[in-house]
């Protein structure tokens, strides 16, 4: 049997390679003799995505869950990620488990791990649940029925999606959205928000929001280079204000503008700090990873909000917001969360709360993004995902940590950040970051300038400079 170990955000691995019913299972047995060590009355909460196999996976951990007697709530059809946190919280459970690799390409699947609070499990806990995964499967899956323990009343069907849905009806004003005049679009990436969204906002415009596990060969990311049809859509239609687009497992958020243009998630955190702060008053703590804009920072020390930057993986982010007051926290890659919800990334929800600042203000999205200019003047921002081999990655890093990068071309480093992975600062507005995935065998280069052409060459020239053609 293969070693199982958990990386950023849970384990993911390519489906009847290592992603089997038996590896899942192994898993499955660690994750419920965690919860009998830690709780007296364990539950659990499990739910699958949109992937290939989702519900045989989900049957066969749900099967290992009750062969100890331990009582499960299991999700009605495909779910989002959120919807499964929000789950855990509800109804009080020990832990939330999520079969799902997120954004990762068609081939994989993934098992993540959501704790009673409403977000991802910290990597103390992750690590003891770790420490009990077996070499073996030690259950027989075969002799044991579902249906048996769902007559019983041991594992409860639940509809996570409507729980969902009421949880988003107190919190949001979706009159407000559906009158304001206001047309929008939704790209559901062949994920797991396609079905939500729709009983939402049924008047919106809908991109892939069909089930097709094979998602026709695209990792469903959220990012700019797999929204090129999304963006065509919308930019043709000539009457759609913003488009959002969310991954996988619907947790995290792309943002479109009426001109089909990429937003990112720099841009995002601030639109939503924004809001939240200048327009609704709310106060709390700013939580950002370390590829993130520093402009984040600078706005929250602007209105006098403490602040803190954190390694990549939004459990480092979670674990603030669960002990701390927490306005909003977020990532790069699109993850994130605000006071009000769950400690957990959520791409619907961000994407609402976009839609409902539209709507309020009755100001196009490029109008509030120029509002965002006027504070933190006006930047741009490019990521190159650098699939390389793992020696070439080692060596990489290994002059990363030596510090012998001094120059990328033009560029001159003034200052490094090694919060997580190698944060080269050029000057205030202008920086390099290279770090490597930690779910993925990718080596991931990111960019902040002026503009996007300039970002694309600091990238150009981080790759001469590393070696790479």
């Amino acid at each position: 049997m293969s070693t199982i170990k958990f990386g950023t955000d849970g384990w993911r691995a390519i489906i009847a390679k290592e992603f089997t019913v038996d590896n899942v299972a192994r898993i499955s047995h660690a994750t419920v003799k965690w919860t009998q060590n830690n709780f007296k009355k364990p539950s659990i909460v499990i739910g699958h995505d949109c992937r290939f196999a989702g519900d045989l996976f989900t049957e066969a951990a749900v099967k290992v869950f009750i062969s100890q007697g331990v009582k499960v709530y299991m999700g009605k059809g495909f779910v989002s990620t959120p919807m499964i946190s929000l789950a855990a919280l509800k109804l009080k459970a020990s832990i939330g488990v999520v079969i799902t690799a997120s954004h990762n390409p068609p081939s994989y699947n993934g098992y993540k791990l959501k704790g009673h609070y409403g977000g991802p499990l910290t990597s103390d806990k992750i690590q003891e649940v770790e420490d009990l995964i077996p070499n073996e499967n030690p259950i027989h899956l075969d002799q044991i029925n579902i249906q048996n323990a769902i007559d019983t009343g041991l594992v409860e069907v639940v509809d996570f999606e409507q729980m969902y849905i009421d949880a988003v009806e107190k919190s949001f004003d979706l009159e407000a959205i559906k009158n304001s005049g206001l047309h929008f679009a939704y790209d559901a990436m062949y994920g797991a928000g396609q079905n939500v969204m729709k009983r939402l906002l049924p008047n919106m415009t809908f991109l892939h929001c069909d089930y097709n596990p094979s998602f026709m060969g695209q990792a469903p990311e959220p990012i700019a280079k797999n929204l090129y049809e999304f963006s065509d859509l919308i930019n043709s239609s000539g009457k759609i204000a913003a488009g959002l687009a969310t991954d996988g497992d619907a947790d995290r958020i792309g943002l479109l503008n009426s001109k089909g243009e990429f937003i990112d998630s720099h841009h995002v955190l601030l639109l939503l700090l924004n809001y939240l702060h200048k327009f609704k008053g709310m106060d709390g703590k700013v939580v950002v990873a370390a590829s993130t804009t520093p402009r984040v920072t600078a706005l929250a020390e602007k209105w006098n909000l403490k602040h803190d930057t954190v390694q990549i993986g939004f459990k480092h982010i979670a674990k603030q917001m669960i002990t701390e007051d927490v306005l909003i926290g977020g990532e790069e890659s699109g993850g994130i969360a605000i006071k009000g919800h769950i400690p957990e990334r959520d791409g619907i929800w961000m994407g609402l709360v976009i839609f409902e600042y539209m709507a309020k203000t009755g100001k196009s999205l490029e109008d509030l993004i120029a509002e965002i200019y006027e504070l933190v003047g006006e930047f741009k921002y490019w990521r190159d995902d650098l699939h390389i081999n793992e020696k070439l990655k080692k060596e990489i890093i290994s002059n990363c940590k030596a510090g012998n990068y001094k120059k990328f071309g033009d560029y001159t480093v003034e200052s490094t950040d090694t919060t997580d992975g190698f944060k080269y600062f050029f000057n205030e507005n202008e920086w390099l970051m290279i770090r490597p995935s930690g779910t993925e065998p990718v080596l991931r280069c990111y960019a902040e300038s002026h503009t996007v052409d300039d970002a694309k060459k600091i990238l150009a020239n981080c790759k001469k400079e590393i070696g790479i053609s």
